[in-house]
């Protein structure tokens, strides 16, 4: 008996593949519990998960347009448009037009955003850590190296 192909696979309904076999719903899995590691630290400083992945993003990409970050932190703009009116209310965020195009708002971290983030980091870490227990570094490196070239086919963007 052979082996079934990649595209037999592929072409499986979900009930013959499985939940197990299937990734996104491993991957929404994954991030749910990630996300709900998080909720306890995240509450405590009065942030949501849309707003904890917006200061994660900028903490490494300041001053990143909206249409850009709502990108990166995997948040619909709608959603994210509430989330920084309430981290510019509450001082953590600050926009600005942008230089180029005065069409387009600017994003960046202020002192209090990045010591918010600062505080949060440790719980994102450990929760990241745990993802990866009793994994190695050399199959946490190809499983990264797996989702970059899964984000890369399937991205609408060029970052």
């Amino acid at each position: 008996m052979t082996k079934p192909s990649h595209d037999d696979a592929a072409n499986a309904p979900l009930e013959q593949l499985g939940l197990d076999n299937f990734a996104p719903y491993l991957m929404n899995r994954i991030m749910g519990r990630y996300n709900a590691a998080l909720s306890a630290e995240m509450a405590a400083l009065g942030l949501t998960t849309p707003q904890m992945r917006s200061l994660a993003v900028l903490s490494v990409v300041d001053g990143i347009l909206i249409r850009e970050l709502a990108v990166y932190a995997v948040v619909q703009q709608s959603t994210l448009s509430r989330a920084l009116d309430a981290l510019v209310r509450d001082g953590l965020v600050r926009r600005e037009t942008d230089a180029s195009d005065s069409r387009a708002t600017r994003v960046y971290l202020t002192d209090k955003g990045r010591e918010t983030y600062e505080r949060l980091w440790p719980h994102m870490a450990e929760a990241y850590g745990a993802m990866f227990k009793g994994i190695d570094d050399a199959e946490k490196a190809a499983f990264v190296a797996t989702l970059r070239t899964m984000l890369r086919n399937i991205r609408k963007h060029d970052f």
